[in-house]
């Protein structure tokens, strides 16, 4: 397989805002995203839900546009938009024509720039808020995931929901916003990356005409590092027809040099139709429809959590297949063909997510945040082809710990106990 030379350009404007972009002239598309660098674990207790907030807003209206015509116009162009509040980073991003690169960046720009965030405006995207916060607490995978984060970093804001809470997100005013805006907002703090059809000279002018007025900000929030809380929490719900189930174990932060060990590990466990967990619960004893497993890393913490919905009866079952399978990989070594499917998954699912420009933005942008330079496919499929079924084996016993589970367990458990002993690993 031929390489190809990706063309990646990196440029700091003299404010200390970053732009990145890749040349993809295979395709016709663009795709722009304004990176800002902290998310809702930069958010002080009160303010929970903040960065989401002022994410919503900054689409309410500029100085120059009204809500109706920023939809209008990147409609008009065939644009899609859109934006989203992570533990880490807000991002605003569009995909469009490359010819109208443009009028995408004038809007982009003039959104993260200029929002007025007009007061009438503000109490009317709380309630719009308050109702997404119901509707996710409607939702049992999502409500289980929420409980068990809150209790695996308790007290810690990257435990804390990304939308806030109905009590913190009440208390939004025009004040904080703008006073959290004009913090967070700086050009330090951004990342402007593009990838698709364009040239970068052209892109970074188009950058600096909107973008280098800004003055520089001294923004020195990061939180501290999360201790992590194992705790078995069991929480009823009468209403549920299903048991939902999570559990995990403390993993490596995103720049681990062991990362690529810690994917193939996730692979195998429970990262698709061919997992072990998929295989043995859902396929061998029938005990799930859904069950996966997930790697979520942050700048200086992680977590590797298995997700599973099932009936009362057999959650208790679940739970103990979950730990066995947990066991299984500490004492064995994964046979050569497993691990030999787990990289081949592993490898389809990255060069395929490097087919779209918006998915190459964001790995970029990502890349810039967390490691300060660039991985080649080459490298990356190096680096996954080098992990050893015994490196599999000894991560797993760093992380399968009886004594650093976490459990939360949600549904009608009528009586239904759990004991560490139970996880016993």
């Amino acid at each position: 397989m031929v390489e190809e030379v990706r063309n990646i350009k990196r440029e700091l404007l003299p404010n200390g805002l970053t732009i990145i972009t890749e040349q993809m002239q295979h395709i016709r598309s663009a795709s722009i995203g304004i990176w800002i660098k902290t998310g809702s674990r930069d958010e002080d207790a009160q303010w929970n839900g903040i960065s989401h907030f002022v994410e919503h807003m900054v689409f309410k209206g500029t100085k120059h546009r009204s809500a109706e015509d920023i939809a209008r116009q990147v409609d008009s162009i065939g644009g899609n938009m859109d934006a989203f509040t992570a533990k880490e980073c807000i991002c605003f991003n569009v995909k469009i024509l490359d010819e109208h690169l443009p009028i995408a960046m004038d809007v982009l720009s003039d959104l993260v720039l200029n929002p007025t965030f007009d007061v009438k405006d503000i109490s009317r995207e709380r309630g719009v808020i308050l109702e997404e916060i119901k509707m996710d607490e409607d939702s049992p995978d999502y409500l289980v995931h929420e409980i068990f984060t809150q209790n695996f970093w308790r007290d810690h804001p990257l435990g804390k929901p990304i939308l806030g809470t109905k009590d913190t997100v009440k208390t939004f005013e025009r004040d904080p916003v703008l006073g959290f805006y004009g913090q967070r907002f700086a050009p330090g703090n951004l990342i402007i990356c593009a990838a698709g059809n364009l040239k970068h000279e052209q892109f970074v002018e188009l950058v600096a005409k909107h973008f280098q007025h800004m003055s520089p900000v001294k923004n020195g929030f990061h939180s501290p590092q999360p201790k992590i809380v194992p705790r078995i929490i069991m929480r009823n719900k009468k209403s549920l027809e299903q048991v939902q189930i999570c559990v995990g174990v403390p993993s490596h932060p995103i720049a681990h040099e062991k990362r690529h060990a810690s994917y193939i590990l996730n692979t195998l466990l429970g990262g698709g139709m061919s997992s072990r967990l998929f295989q043995n619960i859902r396929e061998r004893q029938g005990l799930a429809y859904s069950i996966y497993s997930d790697l979520n890393p942050y700048r200086d913490t992680g977590c590797l959590s298995v997700y599973a919905g099932t009936s009362r009866e057999s959650a208790g079952k679940v739970v103990q297949s979950i730990v066995s399978e947990f066991r299984k990989l500490k004492l064995e070594d994964v046979p050569a063909e497993e691990l030999r499917r787990s990289k081949d998954q592993l490898k389809g699912s990255l060069m395929l997510s490097l087919e779209s420009s918006t998915a190459r933005m964001s790995s970029l942008a990502r890349q810039e945040m967390y490691f300060d330079r660039f991985y080649s496919m080459d490298e990356l499929i190096e680096k996954i082809e080098s992990v050893t079924a015994e490196e599999v084996r000894e991560l797993a016993n760093e992380f399968f710990l009886t004594d650093s589970i976490a459990v939360t367990v949600l549904g009608n458990l009528n009586g239904l106990k759990l004991s560490r002993e139970q996880l016993a690993c």
